[in-house]
Formats: C-alpha cells, sequence, structure tokens
C-alpha cells in the first residue's frame, strides 16, 4: 500500500517557504518537493484557506507564509490537509457477521484509535517554528550558515 507522503512534503515546503526572501512560485516549490507546479497548488490551496499561506497572481507573486511559525502546529496543517487518514491497517471488513472478526474488529479499534489519538496529540505539540530551529541547529552543526538548503 502506497503511503501518504503528504503532511511531510507541506512541511517541507513551509520550511524552505520560511527561507525564501518574498514570493515563491509554484514551480520553485514543486522543484524543491520533485513534484509538478499542479500538486503544488492543489496542497497549498488547503493551506491557504485556513490561512496559514498566502497567494498572489501576476509578475512576481507566488506564495507566501502567512502565519507566525510558532503558532503553527504540526496538526494545524494535518487539518489543513483535510486529516487524511493516519493508519494505513484496517479491519478486513467494518460490518462483519461473524463473531471471531466482530472480536478482532474491537480489539484492533481500540488499539487503532488510541494509536491516533496519541499520534494527533503529539502533532498538537510540535510547531513549525520548533521544526524550523531543528532545520537551523543542523546547518550550524554541517557548517552551511548562511546558505540555502
Amino acid at each position: 500500500m502506497r503511503r501518504d507522503s503528504r503532511l511531510s512534503g507541506v512541511l517541507h515546503v513551509l520550511l524552505h517557504m520560511a527561507e525564501f526572501e518574498g514570493a515563491v512560485t509554484s514551480e520553485r516549490l514543486a522543484a524543491v518537493m520533485g513534484t509538478n507546479p499542479v500538486v503544488v497548488r492543489r496542497l497549498m490551496g488547503g493551506l491557504r484557506d485556513l490561512g496559514l499561506v498566502a497567494s498572489e497572481k501576476g509578475h512576481g507573486g507566488g506564495w507566501t507564509l502567512a502565519c507566525d511559525l510558532d503558532q503553527v502546529t504540526l496538526r494545524d496543517v494535518y487539518v489543513a490537509l483535510g486529516s487524511p487518514g493516519i493508519l494505513a491497517m484496517g479491519h478486513r471488513s467494518d460490518a462483519p457477521t461473524c463473531l471471531v472478526e466482530q472480536a478482532v474488529n474491537a480489539a484492533l479499534g481500540t488499539a487503532f484509535e488510541d494509536a491516533e489519538r496519541l499520534l494527533l496529540e503529539r502533532f498538537s505539540c510540535v510547531t513549525l517554528g520548533r521544526l524550523s530551529a531543528d532545520f537551523h541547529a543542523r546547518m550550524v552543526k554541517r557548517g552551511l550558515c548562511g546558505q540555502e538548503s
């Protein structure tokens, strides 16, 4: 099963945007993500709707951050993406008639709910500012201060 990497990709793009001066085009962001500009525009639309980014059309236009990185959590970005499914695993059947499968679904369902709740709690504790600080610390450690990532 293919993993949904949109959250990781959007976080990557947002942190790059924080390093750029001024508006950044979909084409430049697509190059950062290794994808097509149309994909970037689709992803950024949800972020714009929640006020995390803004867009400007025309010459010199593009995407800009419209939020304080220290106030935006991973959960905020996750919600902006439409709260995609977190776990790739699921029940074989959602409404089984077999009593064994009902018992299995009950046990797995509780475990899945616990795992999702824990992960979303963790997402709520990590801000984009914290990720940016980690990135900058890694730059310093590698001796790359002042260079574009």
